[in-house]
């Protein structure tokens, strides 16, 4: 049984957003969380849950990502939770530096 059109997003632009903010974005999102995490706690329990929690993380990014309004506004939103993350990396690397 195919979708109803009226439910389906009419632009091109929007679906194109939306799929590459649900694959990449997602991805982006999900290993920058997981690193931020890396950064500031155990960072091989961390990396191997990130194996499993990781996807996980990304499929339900993905799922949000079809079922907002705008591709734009959540290509907005993964890129500014990547960068909140990622300064959430560099922090922890400063005040957490390998001891080698």
């Amino acid at each position: 049984m195919p979708a109803n059109p009226k439910y389906l997003t009419q632009s091109i632009w929007q679906r194109i957003a939306k799929i590459t903010a649900a694959i990449l974005g997602g991805y982006f999102v999900s290993v920058s969380f997981h690193l931020a995490l890396a950064a500031w706690f155990n960072r091989a329990n961390i990396l191997m849950t990130m194996a499993f929690s990781g996807f996980i993380l990304w499929v339900a990014l993905m799922v949000i990502a079809f079922l907002a309004k705008s591709g734009w506004k959540i290509w907005g939103i993964y890129l500014l939770l990547t960068l909140v993350f990622s300064l959430f990396i560099y922090l922890g690397q400063t005040c957490n530096p390998i001891a080698k």
